[in-house]
């Protein structure tokens, strides 16, 4: 009776491997002829917050009451160190009247300027005279591409009339007029340029990182090249289908989120790519027939490699229970890439490697003890030994030191989470810049010769009933307020006065967002005193400072309903793999701990060595999700490995070699994980930047902490606890254990 095909058997057939390698190519070629790239579909401005937030209620009143204030604002900064001329100020009036009577694309108004006399253009100078601000509105239906390319033209008008160029001149120049575009459509232009440039960078720098990490691993540039390869090909499905989804609707994908994408893709699909090169090689060892050890090592790996995938695609699938836009969009599309990466990993791969085989290591080729002492004689030298032993340091330690070393680094990772302690935390928009681009220098020379909070006034509406209820008298007397506009009346409610609070302090700080519970609370029992019962709910507050701390309060909670929602999913999945409720216990717990002290770490790093004065608030999400899900990998690797081989040796003996075995190919694969997520140190974007310090040093905490010295010290000194209740007799499970672990050992 002919034996039913396998999918080992299938993908690595003789003939069915190419139909495997077809079958991808074909399906990448139809899928990004017949789909838009995932590139072209990302957006930069998609909704943060939710439609019951206050100031999403508060934008929405202001769009009905208030339809001119729901232009987008673009502040031109004019600076001069000596102070502007008379001839500066006329350039500025006659740059006013030329976008009055020929608008750029998507323009909606502009200040006129060119109406006023000279005198009164003077008066709304800096004290020291030096610093003039012209505003220019865009549709709030128009994104950040667009609004570039009617402020690209804008500058255009702008160095016609000034006789060269002011916003190509250093701000800080002695003797130049220079020019800056800040302000909401100053800062999403910058972001969107920024998020642009980052994508090819990324792409390239990691392509590199990971082909240097797998030429010193491996030192065969045939076996550097073919993970790339499955990832490449991985990706060039994953970009239309996703284009696919963000183009008709169901799914929404940031830039961000596409960074991201990238960096988790080449990192996780390496390390799949090399639990299966590992297997491989080894058994190539032992086995002359190169198809043989390759179905082996798809059989002995595709368990691991699927439990990995599974547990990262339900971890980032936990954030579609999140609020905050860019958390619930995440989850999708790196959902999506993990999974189809982790197909790739089981078919793709296995596929490349059989087409190669042996050669795929080249030139250090793999060789049974037979080959290689036929290969010896016949060159006339004697037979290599073939007792060589791999140095096992760590699981030496471990086993001799357990409750010492379990001490240690108990010590050592929670001294590093105190540090937790000291953090701080910022959602400022601005502070994710880098200094030098133009909305950071044109917010700076603002707040240097005006108040900072110029920038984004917060706009305060209120029911006042039809009395006057002395409310811009209220503002104003606030210490940390600097101006109140006139009140502006709504369009069809009179009752309704909005009134722009300009503060002393800058709009996107944290210390700003914290006043606007003190702001709503100092309006509402003014009009508690006025006899309006109802108070609290005739108050709105908008304007970028109002958004911001919603956006705090709405990340605060999706931790709260996050964090413990992925805890839960991988103690159940680690309960099913493992069949031990002490086993998930303790590793739920170490690498909690490993990500408290790769928190701690990483603010050591970021504050004292790259002078970061605040974390961006989402990372604390972020770094979870990814360093609790890869983390759990390493351990659910080595623990997988200590658990087969305790069934047939001693604990002691199962713990030595079952760290010696993972030691090599998890090493590897951390560091290459830790290395793509370092490469978003590369950016332009403090958010990118400080993930990637946190992830790296976490993963490396995990690599090298962790599972080889914690989780096996643990592991031991619970002893025959460790497995419980799903451990069974050596006796009854000896027959169990798989046929590729009983080569890799020698026992069968």
């Amino acid at each position: 009776m002919k034996e039913r095909m396998g999918i080992d058997k299938w993908v690595a057939g003789p003939k069915t491997r190419w139909v495997v390698l077809l079958i991808w190519l074909v399906a990448a070629w139809l899928l990004n002829t017949l789909a838009p790239p995932i590139s072209r579909e990302a957006v930069n401005n998609a909704p943060q917050l939710g439609d019951a937030r206050p100031s999403v209620l508060a934008n929405e009143l202001v769009s009905q009451e208030y339809p001119n204030a729901e232009d987008v604002p673009a502040l031109f900064v004019w600076h001069r160190q000596g102070g502007l001329t008379d001839t500066d100020l006329q350039h500025i009036q006659t740059f006013a009247e030329r976008l009055s009577t020929r608008p750029v694309p998507y323009q909606t108004a502009v200040t006129p300027l060119h109406q006023m006399p000279l005198q009164a253009l003077k008066s709304n100078l800096s004290e020291d005279g030096s610093t003039f601000i012209s505003q220019v509105s865009f549709s709030k239906s128009s994104e950040g591409v667009q609004w570039k390319e009617g402020v690209n033209q804008a500058k255009e008008e702008a160095a016609v009339i000034f006789g060269s160029d002011p916003f190509a001149a250093a701000v800080d120049s002695p003797a130049d007029l220079s020019a800056r575009v800040t302000g909401p459509v100053g800062i999403q232009i910058d972001a969107t340029t920024l998020f642009g440039q980052a994508d090819k960078t990324l792409l390239i720098g990691t392509v590199l990182l990971v082909l240097v990490l797998l030429l010193l691993i491996y030192r065969s540039p045939i076996l550097a090249i073919i993970p790339l390869v499955a990832v490449g090909i991985a990706y060039m499905i994953i970009s239309p289908v996703l284009g696919w989804m963000a183009h008709n609707g169901l799914a929404t994908v940031e830039k961000q989120g596409t960074n991201i994408m990238t960096v988790l893709l080449f990192g996780a699909g390496t390390d799949y790519c090399l639990f299966l090169i590992y297997r491989f090689r080894q058994l190539l060892k032992i086995e002359p027939d190169k198809g043989k050890a390759l179905r082996s090592a798809i059989s002995g790996s595709s368990g691991a490699i699927a439990m990995s995938s599974l547990t990262v695609v339900l971890a980032l699938l936990t954030l579609l229970a999140a609020e905050y836009g860019s958390f619930h969009r995440l989850a999708v599309p790196l959902g999506i890439s993990i999974l189809i990466m982790g197909l790739a990993s089981l078919t793709l791969v296995p596929a490349l490697l059989a087409i190669m085989g042996r050669v795929s290591f080249w030139p250090f080729v793999p060789r049974t003890p037979e080959v290689l002492a036929e290969r010896a004689k016949r060159k006339g030298h004697p037979a290599p030994s073939t007792n060589k032993n791999p140095r096992n340091f760590a699981g030496s330690l471990v086993v001799r030191r357990p409750w010492l070393l379990t001490t240690l680094t108990c010590i050592a990772l929670g001294g590093l989470a105190l540090l937790t302690t000291q953090m701080k935390f910022t959602f400022d928009m601005l502070s994710t810049f880098p200094k030098t681009i133009a909305s950071q220098e044109g917010f700076a020379v603002i707040g240097k010769h005006f108040s900072p909070g110029d920038l984004a006034p917060v706009k305060v509406i209120v029911d006042t009933g039809g009395t006057d209820r002395e409310v811009a008298r209220t503002l104003a007397s606030l210490p940390y307020v600097k101006r109140v506009s006139e009140p502006q009346a709504g369009k069809t409610n009179p009752n309704l006065w909005a009134y722009d609070v300009r503060l002393t302090i800058n709009p996107y700080s944290m210390e700003a967002m914290d006043l606007i519970p003190e702001l709503r609370q100092t309006v509402t029992d003014k009009l508690n005193q006025s006899g309006d019962a109802n108070a609290a709910e005739h108050v709105w507050i908008s304007g970028q400072t109002a958004v911001q701390y919603d956006t705090k309060a709405t990340s605060m909670r999706d931790m709260r309903v996050i964090l413990p929602l992925i805890i839960v999913m991988i103690a159940i999945l680690l309960i099913a793999y493992l069949r031990s409720l002490v086993a998930a216990a303790y590793l739920i717990v170490t690498v909690l701990l490993s990500y408290l002290a790769a928190l701690g770490l990483g603010w050591l790093v970021l504050h004292h060595f790259l002078g970061v004065d605040a974390i961006q608030g989402p990372i604390l999400l972020y770094s979870f999700v990814f360093l609790v899900a890869l983390g759990e990998d390493y351990n659910i690797f080595v623990i997988s490995s200590i658990w087969q081989k305790s069934k047939r040796m001693p604990l002691k003996q199962a713990v030595l070699e079952g760290v010696g075995e993972t030691g090599s190919v998890i090493t590897s694969a951390g560091l290459i994980l830790a290395g793509t997520f370092a490469v978003l140190t590369t950016m332009p974007i403090q958010m990118l930047v400080q993930m990637g310090v946190i992830t790296a040093l976490g993963i490396l905490l995990d690599t090298f902490v962790v599972r080889s010295l914690l989780t096996p010290s643990i592991t031991l000194i619970v002893g025959k606890w460790a497995f419980w209740p799903g451990r069974r007799h050596a006796a009854e499970s000896a027959d169990s254990i798989s046929t590729e672990t009983r080569t890799l050992t020698g026992s069968g």
